[in-house]
Formats: structure tokens, C-alpha cells, sequence
């Protein structure tokens, strides 16, 4: 099993972050301040693992070029 940074981004966390806030905002139980706040939470969250999914991309192809034969990726993040 892979060992977690103690430090830094947590990006299954996030996750975990992200769902319980679609969940608490599903159920339409919020106030629309509790809203906006929990909307901008995600925002956030959501940026900040667009971030880590496209540097471990990145960590990979680095990866890849260096131990093989390889054609780029072309993945665009801004679509999730």
C-alpha cells in the first residue's frame, strides 16, 4: 500500500469533502446561505483536484517517456 503525505493535499479526502456536500445539498435541507457557502467549499475542492489529477498525470507521462516508448495523452481536465 502506498504511504500518505502528512503534509499537503489530501485528494481522497477531498473527495469524501465533495460528495458530502452534493449529498447535504441534495436533500435541500440547507439555508441559502449554508448553500453558498457549502457551493463555494466545492468550488474550491473541486479546482484543487483538478490540480493534483493533472500533475499525477503529468508525473506519468514524465514517467512513461523515461522507460518506454509512449505517445502523449491528450486529456483535458476542464471538461470534468
Amino acid at each position: 500500500m502506498a504511504k500518505k503525505k502528512t503534509t499537503g493535499f489530501d485528494f481522497e479526502n477531498a473527495l469524501e469533502q465533495l460528495e458530502a456536500l452534493v449529498t447535504a445539498m441534495e436533500a435541500g435541507e440547507l439555508s441559502l446561505e449554508e448553500s453558498l457557502r457549502a457551493f463555494e467549499k466545492g468550488i474550491k475542492l473541486t479546482r484543487e483536484c483538478q490540480t493534483a489529477l493533472k500533475q499525477a498525470e503529468q508525473k506519468v507521462q514524465v514517467l512513461i517517456n523515461e522507460n518506454g516508448d509512449t505517445e502523449p495523452l491528450d486529456i483535458d481536465v476542464s471538461d470534468a
